[in-house]
């Protein structure tokens, strides 16, 4: 591929070291597609004759076939897949396939394949979300007449519905596929034709290859184009901050599923025993959503220390992209996948929930809203309510069995319907603004969550068809 330099081939155990094979050739076919865009645009530029564009589309297509059936082995000593699909393709078509590689570099030829390979996976990660997202829209539509505690600090705090609860996972996964769709977007740019780092001078038409792979664009710098690898730095750090959220949620189910708080139980087959302890139930699944996130965010960072030293152009360093990036996406789509598993085994305890949530004084602010409502200062209204939770705390009461005259005492502002409005279902439903946790907005929050798996579904529509435009390469 680059030998008429030298005078002695590479050296085999750094060839070992140098090689991507091992991670890249899952690029094989997004690889072979490209080439067939390239060849296309060579053959329609009269860069290569019609006769060589054809031997050379029918060999990558056959490879391609063969690929799909399992009849190509993805093997050997290859410095990479692209010198894989080469002399593949020099083995079957002969000296035609040298023509591929005019007007072409790998640093152009890897970006190409590597943006179409990250649009594939970032679409089947977001459809993976959306149907977490559906999971949990459906159990939390069940769940809307069910009240615990709500926790800041890790501590009780107020009265929350169950559905509203769940539903706040459900937004932070929305922002997830929000932010893997702007990914997507900014990697839906053809970086072929940028060629080394100078551009290419042959006559092929860009945008032409652009349409033929279901980019929506070219890139504008053939500098930029070699080196950039902003779409898969972004596409980490969203499954990074996505696998954040599933390790949130995943700590919270263990927590949940604890004697001490034993707001739910797990099935069995959602759940492993102890090796010693016949007793035990352990949520692993959730520990190990947990644990994984943490490699994610590993190759984050692993990705942002070997581009921050790097001038612009392309550097060998940047061969390090795609074991961070494909294994934090695979992480990633495997955490999503099991947390919905996991959910489907998760049976929460409403009688639980709701004895927890009567105790430690869950509507004190109620007490001082109350009070801010007959005209008291909210800042005085706080220290007054303050004063009733002591006078509970002593008595060991809940705020809504401490006798009137205790209220009275602190304050002449409590009248007989202070009784009624520090009880746990008023306090829920007195948070009547949108995104509250009373009923009716919790109710149109599910109306709002499946609106937006609605489109969702329809971005990800778009996106399959656009990646399609590339797939039908395959069939002539």
């Amino acid at each position: 591929m680059w030998g008429g330099r030298f005078t002695e081939p590479l050296d085999p155990q750094l060839l070992a070291f140098t090689s991507s094979f091992d991670v890249d050739r899952r690029l094989l076919r997004w690889d072979a597609l490209a080439s067939i865009a390239h060849a296309t645009a060579l053959g329609e530029a009269q860069v290569i004759t019609a006769g060589d564009a054809e031997a050379v589309i029918a060999g990558l297509r056959a490879i391609v076939a063969d690929f799909d059936s399992g009849r190509l082995a993805v093997v050997g000593e290859h410095e990479d897949v692209h010198s894989f699909l080469e002399a593949t393709l020099y083995d079957r078509i002969g000296v035609a396939a040298g023509r591929l590689h005019t007007a072409r570099s790998r640093n152009d030829q890897v970006a190409t394949a590597f943006r179409l390979a990250l649009k594939e996976q970032i679409g089947a990660l977001v459809g993976e979300i959306r149907g977490l997202m559906a999971t949990i829209i459906d159990r939390a539509s069940g769940a809307v007449d069910i009240i615990l505690p709500g926790f800041t600090h890790l501590q009780h705090a107020q009265p929350v519905r169950l559905a509203h609860h769940l539903l706040a996972y459900v937004w932070m996964l929305d922002r997830d596929t929000a932010r893997l769709a702007d990914t997507y977007a900014r990697a839906d740019a053809l970086p072929l034709g940028a060629g080394a780092i100078a551009g290419i001078s042959f006559p092929v038409d860009r945008r032409r290859v652009a349409a033929l792979l279901g980019f929506t664009r070219i890139t504008e710098n053939s500098i930029d184009a070699v080196g950039d690898r902003d779409f898969a730095v972004e596409a980490v750090s969203s499954v990074a901050l996505l696998c954040a959220h599933l390790s949130r949620w995943a700590d919270e189910l263990v927590l949940w599923s604890t004697e001490e708080f034993g707001f739910a139980t797990l099935a069995d087959r959602v759940s492993t025993g102890s090796s010693l302890m016949p007793q035990k139930k352990n949520p692993d699944p959730a520990e190990l959503i947990r644990g994984r996130a943490a490699r994610v965010l590993g190759n984050l960072t692993t990705l942002l220390a070997m581009l921050k030293g790097l001038p612009a152009g392309y550097h060998r360093d940047l061969q390090e992209d795609k074991p961070a990036t494909f294994e934090a996406l695979d992480v990633a789509r495997g955490c999503v996948r099991a947390m919905r598993v996991f959910l489907d085994g998760v049976q929460f305890i409403p009688q639980r929930m709701e004895a927890a949530a009567k105790r430690g004084w869950l509507t004190a602010t109620e007490v001082a809203d109350y009070l801010t409502r007959k005209g008291v200062p909210f800042r005085d209204a706080h220290a007054l309510a303050g004063k009733v939770v002591r006078r509970a705390a002593a008595r060991d009461v809940p705020l809504w069995e401490l006798p009137l005259p205790e209220y009275q005492e602190v304050s002449s502002s409590f009248g007989p319907d202070v009784m009624q409005a520090v009880t746990i279902e008023a306090a829920v439903e007195s948070k009547d603004v949108p995104g509250g946790t009373a009923r009716r907005q919790v109710v149109e929050q599910l109306a709002q969550g499946r609106e937006r798996l609605t489109r969702i579904e329809a971005w990800l529509s778009a996106a399959s068809q656009s990646l399609a435009v590339a797939q039908r390469l395959a069939g002539g």
